[in-house]
């Protein structure tokens, strides 16, 4: 009986020492992606288009709650993204699963169910880089690639999956998700990881170009496929913003915290991925933005550009509306000194009798504004009585698919010729004459009952004096007023003859660059000989709404 009760004792000892361990060590089974029990959402409409995001807990942070802390908790980005479509015309699917890698995400299986939701038309966005610098081989994680973007591979025994597995390139892993989406119908993005709450020897905050978020941007070079470098543009903005608030964009209850935002960071590092993807110019989800989301600017080049948001409405919804349109010789917000003249026209208005809002912004053609959605913002607000002026061409010129033109030549001419121009998404633009897009600005205006005066551009500083700059652009205006209805003002014409009276050295005072974007002072000149211009056209539509008249 002794010997029967110590080997009960013993083996009731072992059970409770099991049993301890096996609670005190759980991060051994668990940190096996594959083995974790995820909950993922799903498109709520399947009738509907969805943009899909992958990645890690800065694009959805552990059960997308703020772990029980609010605002205050740590949340990724891609929450606050779905406030900036419309439920009713796009689906956004957060996939992205915390602690993985892009190999990971692939190993697991994440990727294989993520992968069954994906149709034709759909977007899906990734990004990683966070945990690919991990370690290639442990038994706590094992999620770390091989870095770079080559084909390089490492055979390993994984000591967290007791698997044998052939590890890639952090770029190879990037993609196969890109070959993947592809192969469904879909259009993939890449994204560079959010920047560290870091700060570099000269007090900026440290960038990922020499590493994933240049691996990253290589990738979508070669892949020809939309790249958003939240990276570098999350980091200027914080740059500007200045260290004390990019430390309240981190919980402030994890002050050691320098990866995951809380909810306002996450819903800055939101806004830029829309920037970025309203750059792509993707069908669907230029469609798809709600009020909110169209406030935000796409992601632009180097000219000059006032973001959207600071873009008024009419002051007075009772009163009509002018409508300004065009590119950076319209707006350009003083950018290093450069304003256009839909800045200083303003002032010749009665603000009793009319309001004044100038949507133009810089680096767009008559294409871009098109295909950005732009177009469709100005008409939201169109109303009968109001008036547009419409002012393209800088940007026009070039040849159609030339990577220096920046996917905004348009076709020369006015007639219904198109151009197929393939897209780094692997789609295909359907790329229109200037006159075509001049034209539908105009039916789409006259439709919504406004008045439709197209301008040509203003001179360059390098032309007026020896010849007749944009001649053809001026004529094609003309062209597409007289057949569309509309007004047509030869502003060209109108400034040159201006400059000559005033002479080459006064005119040269009126730049801020080398030969396209005016100062203050030709701005002001421009918006005088643009009311000129308006004082002229038949019927005097604007009379009642001049001062001085």
């Amino acid at each position: 009986m002794d010997r029967y009760l110590k080997a009960l004792v013993c083996a009731t000892l072992l059970l409770i020492f099991c049993g301890a361990r096996a609670q005190a060590l759980p991060a051994a089974v668990n940190t096996d992606p594959a083995r974790a029990a995820v909950t993922l959402p799903e498109p709520a409409n399947p009738a509907l288009p969805s943009l899909i995001l992958i990645g890690d807990s800065t694009v959805r942070n552990g059960h997308d709650d703020g772990q029980g802390k609010g605002a205050a908790g740590q949340w990724g980005w891609g929450r606050p993204l779905a406030d900036y479509f419309d439920p009713d015309r796009i689906n956004v699917v957060n996939r992205a699963v915390g602690g993985l890698s892009s190999r990971t995400y692939l190993t697991s299986g994440h990727w294989q169910r993520t992968l069954a939701l994906v149709k034709r038309g759909d977007v899906v966005v990734m990004q990683f880089g966070h945990n690919d610098a991990s370690p290639v081989n442990d038994d706590g994680r094992a999620r770390g690639t091989l870095r770079g973007t080559g084909e390089e591979t490492a055979t390993i025994d994984n000591l967290l999956t007791g698997q044998r597995e052939t590890v890639h390139t952090y770029g190879w892993y990037l993609r196969r998700f890109i070959a993947d989406i592809r192969a469904r119908g879909a259009t993939p993005v890449i994204c560079s990881p959010v920047p560290f709450k870091r700060w570099d020897a000269d007090g900026k905050v440290r960038r990922a170009g020499a590493d994933y978020g240049g691996w990253a941007a290589q990738v979508a070079r070669q892949e020809k496929v939309g790249f958003i470098d939240l990276n570098d543009l999350a980091a200027g903005r914080y740059d500007t913003m200045g260290r004390a608030a990019v430390i309240a964009l981190f919980p402030q209850v994890q002050p050691e915290e320098t990866v995951h935002t809380n909810l306002a960071g996450a819903r800055l590092n939101a806004e830029i991925v829309v920037a970025g993807l309203r750059a792509q110019g993707v069908p669907p989800l230029v469609a798809a933005l709600n009020e909110k989301g169209r406030a935000i600017a796409p992601a632009d080049d180097a000219r000059p550009v006032v973001e959207a948001n600071r873009i008024g409405r009419p002051a007075d919804p009772a009163l009509p509306t002018l409508f300004v349109v065009g590119d950076s010789t319209v707006k350009s917000g003083a950018t290093n000194g450069m304003v256009g003249w839909g800045e200083r026209i303003a002032p010749y208005f009665d603000t009793a009798k009319v309001n004044v809002v100038n949507h133009a912004i810089g680096g767009r053609s008559s294409r871009t504004f098109y295909t950005e959605g732009r177009w469709n913002d100005v008409l939201e607000q169109m109303k009968p009585g109001d008036a547009v002026l419409i002012q393209f061409g800088h940007n026009d010129g070039g040849r159609i698919g030339d990577p220096a033109m920046k996917r905004r030549a348009s076709g020369p001419g006015t007639g219904p010729e198109t151009v197929d121009d393939p897209r780094p998404d692997g789609s295909v633009e359907r790329v229109h004459t200037f006159g075509w897009y001049m034209a539908r600005y105009v039916a789409d205006a006259k439709a919504k009952g406004a008045t439709v005066v197209l301008l040509s551009p203003v001179p360059h500083r390098d032309r007026w004096l020896s010849e007749r700059d944009f001649a053809e652009f001026a004529e094609w205006d003309r062209r597409v007023a007289a057949a569309g209805g509309a007004l047509f003002g030869d502003l060209t014409l109108a400034v040159t003859e201006g400059y000559r009276e005033v002479g080459a050295a006064t005119v040269d005072g009126f730049f801020a660059d080398a030969r396209t974007h005016t100062n203050d002072a030709g701005a002001r000149f421009n918006a005088a000989t643009v009311v000129a211009v308006l004082r002229t056209l038949p019927g005097d539509p604007f009379r009642s709404w001049l001062k001085g008249r």
